[in-house]
């Protein structure tokens, strides 16, 4: 499987577009009427802050302090940069900002502070204590970062949690505890030996011994050896703690019959020498970033029954924070909690630990292309499970509410976890269920439109991203051009330019297609334009001809320009049972629309057909569907001729004995609205419709593009399907992004 290739050029237009950098504030109240401004802020906010005076818990339930985490750097030790400054890590901070609300629905602000005076670090944080529920402490270097986290924890009655020690401590803690299940080995009586005494190595260790790993039996090293009782040389406190005494001084020593390697290092920090010392089925956890002290491969040629981890995601048994910080305070925030303790690490970790141990839904082994199940390259859940938002929060949530750290225990759990899982964004798992099944595909996808420079772009990223193999129709001069222009130089000699001029295949072409057209007025001459200077038409015969997979147009042309001339290689009209799909998703919500393409003003039948195929398309998108048909009337009131149609098409179905919910007519807020659907029991729709089937191609345009302008929702489409082979016709508006999906669905084989 082709790796994924990042370039600079990549990362900055990221970061700058569509608005530099990776978030923006939105209001969450109305701000449309005076009385709007008037409760939102004078005279009506004065009540709020009343209350709050006489009884400061109440913030949590006026304002967003109760859902509103902290990540603050000094930036002295970013990633694996070393002292960038405050200014130049706040992009790891807005990013650290953005997981936190992808994973767990935590609100997130990233503030960075121009100081490496531990005292003014701290009293800048206290002194902002009020407008948070947590600290999140990211990037700061050791021993700074021990001084810093104990003076904030003691100082705020907030959680204060610092992620490079504590995060990476979790998720080992809770992968070391399935490795040595699968051991048959107990913490108790395990040897472990560490490799970096900075701030993420001493709190693993710490971490491990509160579990029950005994003082004696763990060794630690840096790069100056073993820390040993009376060693004087490059020690602080925080190392002297975990000195014990042993004969062992160097690395190599140490590892002589252990039973665990824990690596926060360096590269290259262990050899095969040093592995093939170790104990009988030896743990090795070489996280260092980003690459780690020996890799798997390295390792297992020595110790086939070595049980590895690394921080890295393109390796089995990741070891990565995004497990752990973005639940952890979920579930402290849920508690309004005064600290995380260690025992609800020890119960994140637990929690994680317990959660691999299961089997793994599909829709995971989907996203990854494989079936995962517990064992020596699964000790370890993904990111993605979709679980971890509703188990990891309740089991820190109880944990905390053990301790007495809750200010605000929750008494309905079961009704916490459910509201946990209505936190889900389902358009996340799909498009990413997508991006994996189009890496596994391996798809050739032609793109038809080289003279486009978002095209063009489309087209690298989709290449880079390790999808599959891009072709793009143009010219090569012009398409050199204008990836230069965009600074893309360096990918010219990455993708392939076909046209006309440099295919062996232009003759089949061209009785292809004078078979096809003949009859319909096209002579010899009429054939070889279409063939050798319509992009449409020559990508759509690379595709009839097997010479590309898949194939993306549409974003210089209209798209009932572009299906005529598609319709020239391929049986796309109405009645040969094509359809258009379009997806819209918005504010974790999808919906498909029907008919966005092909048919104009559909009959019943035609209706029940676009209905299949859109119970199609959004199967192999990963949904189980259910249909409405939509009208301006709800099953019959009001009366009218034109929504006839709507009410008999579901009868068409029931005709048909299909295998997938469908209902109508209706109006859109009773087929979207669980209370509007409330009023109708009768309804076989078990929920709201994610299929909608509209009267005409021209209300579905205009539902699409409403949405897409007054609301910014992401669209996905039209998906051409029922022609046979991937044809997708993206719109004239489309964005970078939009084309790269396209392509994506059009590498998945959707049709």
């Amino acid at each position: 499987m082709a790796k994924n290739k990042l370039t600079r050029e990549d990362a900055l237009q990221f970061h700058m577009q569509p608005t530099p950098g990776k978030w923006e504030i939105q209001a969450t109240v109305p701000m449309t009427t005076q009385r709007d401004l008037s409760l939102a802020y004078s005279p009506g906010v004065a009540i709020p802050c009343e209350e709050i005076f006489a009884n400061p818990a109440t913030a949590y339930d006026y304002t967003n302090k109760g859902n509103l985490v902290a990540v603050i750097s000094n930036g002295t030790a970013v990633l694996g940069l070393g002292n960038l400054g405050a200014l130049a890590s706040k992009p790891v901070m807005e990013g650290k900002s953005v997981l936190f609300k992808r994973f767990a629905d935590v609100n997130s602000i990233d503030i960075e502070l121009d100081t490496e005076d531990p005292d003014a670090f701290c009293n800048a944080v206290r002194l902002m204590g009020p407008t948070f529920g947590g600290i999140n402490l990211e990037d700061i270097k050791a021993p700074e970062c021990f001084i810093i986290e104990q003076r904030l924890k003691e100082e705020m009655d907030i959680p204060v949690f610092h992620d490079d020690q504590h995060g990476t401590a979790v998720i080992c803690a809770a992968g070391l505890l399935n490795a040595l299940y699968l051991s048959g080995k107990k913490i108790e009586d395990v040897k472990i030996v560490l490799n970096g005494a900075g701030a993420a190595g001493i709190a693993c260790l710490e971490l491990l011994k509160s579990m029950g790993a005994r003082h004696d039996n763990c060794i630690m090293a840096d790069t100056k050896g073993v820390i040993y009782q009376g060693r004087t040389e490059g020690m602080n406190q925080w190392k002297s703690a975990h000195a014990v005494v042993t004969d062992a001084r160097s690395l190599a020593d140490a590892m002589k019959d252990a039973d665990v390697f824990l690596g926060v290092s360096a590269k290259g920090a262990v050899t095969q020498d040093m592995v093939a010392s170790m104990a009988p089925n030896p743990v090795i956890f070489a996280m260092a970033n980003p690459d780690p002290e020996i890799t798997p491969e390295e390792a297992h040629a020595v110790r086939p029954d070595a049980i590895v981890a690394t921080g890295r995601s393109d390796y089995p048994n990741q070891v990565n924070n995004v497990l752990g910080f973005p639940y952890l305070f979920r579930g402290a925030l849920d508690i309004h909690a005064r600290a995380i303790n260690d025992e609800m690490k020890i119960a994140c970790a637990e929690a994680l630990a317990a959660l691999a141990r299961e089997d793994v839904p599909d829709e995971v082994a989907m996203a990854y292309g494989k079936k995962l199940s517990f064992g020596r390259d699964y000790i370890i859940p993904t990111p993605f499970d979709p679980r971890l938002i509703h188990r990891i929060p309740t089991a820190v949530a109880r944990a905390g509410m053990k301790t007495g750290v809750a200010r605000r225990p929750i008494v309905d759990m079961d009704a916490y976890e459910l509201s946990l899982k209505s936190r889900m964004d389902p358009t996340a798992s799909i498009l990413r269920s997508l991006n994996a099944r189009a890496r596994a595909a391996q798809s050739t996808v032609v793109f038809a439109e080289g003279d486009d420079p978002r095209v063009l772009r489309a087209a690298v990223l989709y290449q880079r991203a390790g999808m599959g193999k891009a072709l793009v129709v143009g010219r090569s001069d012009d398409v050199r051009a204008k990836l230069t222009a965009e600074g893309l130089a360096e990918a010219v000699d990455e993708i392939d330019v076909v046209n006309a001029a440099n295919t062996t295949h232009l003759e089949t072409y061209k009785a292809f297609l004078y078979k096809r057209l003949q009859r319909n007025g096209f002579d010899a001459q009429d054939i070889h334009r279409l063939a050798a200077r319509d992009r449409h038409v020559f990508a759509a015969l690379m595709l009839a001809h097997g010479h590309a997979d898949g194939m993306v147009t549409g974003a210089t042309r209209k798209s009932a320009h572009v299906l005529e001339l598609i319709n020239h290689v391929f049986d796309a009209q109405p009645h040969d049972g094509a359809v258009g799909v379009t997806a819209v998703l918005h504010k974790g919500r999808i919906v498909l629309i029907t008919d966005t393409l092909v048919h104009e003003w559909p009959d019943e039948n035609d209706l029940a057909d676009i209905a299949e195929r859109g119970a199609s398309v959004a199967r192999d998108l990963g949904l189980e569907p259910r249909v409405a048909f939509l009208s301006f009337s709800t099953f019959g009131s009001p009366v009218s001729e034109r929504a006839e149609k709507m009410r008999k098409a579901p009868v068409v179905l029931d005709n048909r004995c299909v295998d997938f919910e469908y209902e109508g007519e209706m109006t859109v807020d009773v087929a979207l609205n669980p209370r509007a659907q409330e009023n109708y029991p009768f309804s076989r729709l078990t929920g709201p419709a994610n299929v909608l089937v509209v009267p005409a191609r021209h209300s579905a345009s205009i539902s699409v593009k409403l949405m897409q302008e007054m609301a910014g929702a992401t669209v996905i489409g039209p998906i051409l399907s029922g022609v046979g082979k991937p044809v997708q016709i993206c719109s004239t508006v489309s964005t970078v992004n939009d084309i790269l999906n396209m392509a994506v669905i059009a590498a998945c084989g959707i049709d």
